[in-house]
């Protein structure tokens, strides 16, 4: 448990354009070219649960969330995770 979570505060990172997402509701972060994934995102996009943060550029990571929701980014993986941590 860092400092923030200890104190109620929640931590927000950068994934990409400006757009935040909180720490504490990310439960995994995903590169997008698996078919398994691709076939999630769909159903994402059918149910109205999917929150695309790419401005038009080609999907590098997708984030799942605790609520269920899918956040599409144009930044790699490993950036979102070093930006996390």
């Amino acid at each position: 448990m860092n400092d923030a979570s200890a104190l109620g505060v929640t931590k927000f990172i950068n994934v990409g354009y400006g757009n935040m997402v909180a720490t504490d509701r990310v439960v995994s972060i995903i590169n997008p070219e698996p078919a398994p994934i691709k076939r999630m995102i769909q159903e994402a996009r059918e149910t109205g649960r999917i929150v695309d943060a790419t401005h038009g550029r080609k999907t590098r990571a997708v984030i799942f969330t605790d609520t269920d929701y899918i956040i599409l980014s144009s930044l790699q993986p490993e950036t979102i995770t070093q930006r996390i941590n």
